[in-house]
């Protein structure tokens, strides 16, 4: 990587990489997504190079039962209400975008941040299934100053422009998400739950101790380096997949910190599955898994949103 690189810059382009390894990417696709990113040709090929063998030395992961504090059976696909697009102010005078939906009477409010493509489909759906079970729900379009995913075209350069941006200018847009829940939905307590890309955002979120935040259920998003939760408030529902090596090689790092912070929490990994196996739209999307970790997710932001 060239220098200067930061951990979510890093783990963007290792996400590809992965991809390309995987099956999921041609090497060339693979190629020209890594030169988005601003690597040079020799740089993109070596990554690609190292992550293949990287991927081959790992051993099989051996057979595990029930993921440990979720012995729940998988629930059928949830109901989902109507999301409706929505602008909102953000900070500095900026618009911000998002996907909004809220149950009649809302228990609590959740914001959903989404993977490094942006604000895709899948993810403008999220709030209604939300809201189904009781919550208002807010998925929140980090490219909003860009013009909004749906206006980069190629979720490629949605990756690319992510690339882009300051962590500090995502933070203070998820707070001003937070702030929209707060304003629609007022006097209920905030979760926020984000997945890839958006797990990393969780983490941050977490990390720049919004006491509002009452829980939060990153998704298989790579801790930061040297995070630290000490006054969070957060009860936090950290959720890894058992083939998702890259991730979890920050798993115990999560942990360290969590309970360093004194903070109320539980680690599920998902066994048998991989990285984004909650999202339907994607080839390692895991029926069963995903039920089960819904289902969890309900029962923990149940407990400390409302």
């Amino acid at each position: 990587m060239r220098a200067g690189v930061t951990d979510l810059q890093k783990y963007l382009a290792e996400e590809i990489a992965v991809d390309h390894v995987d099956g999921h990417l041609t090497r060339r696709e693979a190629l020209r997504r890594l030169a988005l990113l601003g690597l040079g040709a020799a740089a993109a090929s070596s990554m690609l190079a190292a992550c293949a063998n990287e991927k081959a030395s790992q051993p099989a992961p051996a057979p595990t039962g029930a993921p440990s504090g979720d012995a729940a059976p998988p629930a059928a696909p949830s109901a989902a209400l109507p999301a409706e697009a929505i602008t909102f102010a953000g900070p500095e005078g900026r618009t911000l975008q998002g996907s909004w939906s809220a149950a009649a009477k809302p228990r609590g409010g959740v914001l959903v941040i989404h993977e490094n493509k942006g604000l895709t489909d899948h993810f403008k759906q999220l709030p209604g299934r939300f809201a189904a079970a009781g919550y208002a729900a807010l998925a929140i379009d980090l490219l909003s100053e860009e013009g909004g995913t749906a206006s980069l075209g190629d979720p490629a350069n949605a990756t690319a422009a992510l690339n882009k941006v300051p962590v500090e200018r995502f933070v203070a847009d998820m707070r001003a998400g937070l702030d929209e829940i707060a304003r629609r939905a007022p006097g209920v307590k905030l979760g926020a739950i984000g997945f890839c890309f958006g797990g990393a955002m969780t983490w941050q979120l977490i990390a720049s101790k919004d006491p509002r935040l009452a829980a939060a259920a990153p998704f298989y998003g790579p801790l930061p380096s040297g995070a630290d939760f000490t006054g969070s408030k957060a009860a936090v529902l950290g959720v890894f997949a058992e083939k998702d090596a890259r991730v979890n090689a920050t798993r115990d790092a999560a942990k360290e910190a969590l309970a360093k912070a004194g903070l109320t929490h539980e680690i599920v990994t998902y066994p048998g599955v991989d990285h984004a196996f909650f999202n339907d739209t994607g080839p390692r999307y895991d029926a069963n898994a995903a039920a089960q970790a819904w289902a969890k997710v309900l029962e923990w932001f149940g407990r400390h949103v409302g």
